[in-house]
């Protein structure tokens, strides 16, 4: 193959979320400022963003319930320029479920209460403030992938994309596309949750945070309902369809043109391994709370994705020679009110108060330089409240009704709680139970699926989630050692993948009495959690060729 084209860079934003754009743009806007009002103007520099997604907000899926502080700073005028917000928050409610009846908090927790947000789709949201940066002038290229970090020794010099048009069995096909190599005198990394090319930069670099980074999963379904749907309607649930040893709930958001949003969300370090998230979303479709406001809809969009929970004491360092991380890639998401965006928004604003900082006094990107951003993100409002969830979960961990009694002590006691930090026990992977310790017998029959007018099937929902991969190519899911699968996964946990994955990409096959593991890779809608929960570690999620994956809409 020929030399790889390199494209130098000032600064290259590693994926187009929530958190990059805002940073881009905050960035281009001061520079544009200083330019206008000072007697010492700096070059306009180059500003790129790359993003796996064939288009902008493809890949991006949430709730979403939006504070839109941070966006009020960089967008004042957001609202005449179009923002895709379904309705600002109108109603609230949070109920406790059982198998067939609901308690409904007479009190709001303070967790939940969410007046002065917005309820969105991030898909619309992203997608519109892709475009909000492209008119100042910044670089977006969907469709690109980085799939390597560039070092210089310790220093981070940039990305390398991937290539394009490479058949299954890794030759070039007529339209093959050589990646580049794209340098930088700073990369800032805002990939999402369990960003490819960060989840390798912080071992690599020595970034970790004082806990392990842990996580959960969220399925979301969006239904066009017959009955009238309230825009800005925002509903919690807890209890009902999991246990209560199993950390989780439920949110419903009321969208406009009747479309109602459902989705379930279920922390990994669950221990019963027959657990399907999927199946329980389609249990909590059938209560009648929820069936009814459904009865007679139909799903018209669906996606999953996995969400950080570790918090504060999982926050890996953010900064380093050549670089910084913003956003869910650096686990900065407020897991007891379940919001990230406006968090990530504010890291991305507040790391481009430092790189323009540097810039305009033409100083090199070290460590040392960039320090001051995580400083002045965790000074902020939205860093405060990081640190005041910062032992949530682990009080969740503790199960109904302890949970209880450790978040009322964090409540009065600004996070601390009765112990400050709470240890997180284990990580995701290794919170599985045998199933003979859960069950009593090493291989039992696996529980029918829900039938009810509101149940999907996981293959009818992947097609509702646009999922497109090219099939003529190498599968970006890497099994390490297959043999483990028929081995001590199967025997232990009886193949747990083919059930915490929520589009159906595993399945555990019989043929001539051998055991055998179908990867149907073309169903992946990049959600991560295999790449976190197998048992075995024995799966690693890479990036696909650039652009596959799901077309999230209004998600």
């Amino acid at each position: 193959m020929s030399e790889r084209e390199i494209l130098e860079v000032d600064f290259l934003f590693v994926g187009a979320g929530p958190a990059n754009l805002s940073s881009a743009i905050a960035l281009k806007k001061k520079i544009d400022l200083h330019n206008q009002i000072s007697d010492t103007p700096v070059d306009d520099p180059m500003i790129v963003i790359i993003e796996k997604a064939a288009e902008l907000g493809g890949h991006q899926i949430s709730g979403a319930v939006i504070n839109p502080g941070p966006l009020s700073e960089i967008i004042p005028d957001y609202m005449d320029r179009g923002c895709p917000f379904e309705s600002p928050v109108t109603q609230e409610a949070v109920y406790y479920l059982t198998p067939k009846g609901q308690f409904k908090f007479p009190i709001l927790p303070p967790q939940f209460k969410n007046h002065g947000n917005y309820v969105a789709s991030l898909s619309k949201f992203t997608a519109w403030l892709g475009e909000q940066a492209m008119e100042l002038g910044i670089e977006i290229f969907p469709g690109f992938t980085g799939t390597e970090v560039l070092y210089n020794e310790n220093k981070v010099i940039g990305v390398r994309t991937g290539d394009k048009g490479v058949d299954a069995q890794g030759n070039p096909k007529p339209n093959f596309e050589q990646g580049m190599d794209i340098h930088a005198k700073c990369t800032i990394f805002g990939e999402g949750v369990r960003g490819y090319l960060t989840k390798q930069l912080i071992p690599h670099l020595k970034l970790e945070g004082q806990h392990p980074q842990i996580f959960e999963t969220g399925v979301k379904e969006v239904w066009e309902c017959k009955k009238p749907v309230k825009p800005g309607l925002v509903m919690h649930t807890m209890g009902y369809p999991l246990d209560r040893h199993t950390i989780g709930g439920s949110f419903v958001y009321g969208m406009q043109n009747n479309h109602l949003v459902i989705g379930l969300v279920v922390s990994l370090d669950y221990k019963d391994p027959l657990l399907e998230p999927y199946a329980e979303l389609q249990k909590l479709k059938n209560h009648p709370l929820i069936q009814d406001m459904i009865k007679d809809g139909k799903q018209v969009a669906y996606g999953a994705k996995a969400i950080s929970a570790g918090g504060y004491y999982s926050m890996p360092q953010l900064t380093f020679d050549g670089g910084m991380i913003v956003g869910e890639a650096g686990q900065l998401l407020d897991i007891a009110r379940l919001k990230g965006v406006h968090i990530g928004m504010r890291s991305g604003i507040t790391a481009a108060d430092t790189l323009f900082d540097i810039f305009r006094k033409d100083q090199s990107f070290t460590h040392d330089n960039l320090r001051a951003y995580q400083h002045h993100f965790l000074q902020s409002d939205e860093g405060k409240q990081l640190f005041t969830s910062r032992n949530f979960h682990q009080a969740l961990a503790k199960g109904l009704p302890k949970a209880f009694f450790h978040i009322g002590a964090q409540t009065v006691t600004g996070g601390r709680g009765f112990q400050d930090p709470m240890p997180i026990q284990h990580i995701d992977r290794d919170s599985y139970d045998t199933v003979e310790k859960r069950y009593g017998q090493k291989n039992i029959p696996l529980p029918a699926p829900i039938k009810a007018d509101t149940s999907i099937n996981k293959l009818s929902s992947v097609y509702n989630s646009g999922t497109v991969h090219e099939e003529d190519q190498i599968s970006h899911l890497k099994i390490q050692d297959t043999q483990r699968c028929y081995t001590s996964c199967a025997e232990k946990y009886q193949s747990p993948c083919n059930r915490f994955c929520p589009a159906g990409v595993y399945e555990m096959l019989e043929e001539n009495n051998q055991k055998k593991l179908q990867v149907n890779f073309t169903n992946c809608v990049h959600c991560q959690t295999c790449d976190i929960n197998c048992p075995e570690d024995n799966i690693l999620w890479t990036p696909p060729e650039s652009g596959g994956g799901p077309s999230y809409k209004i998600l």
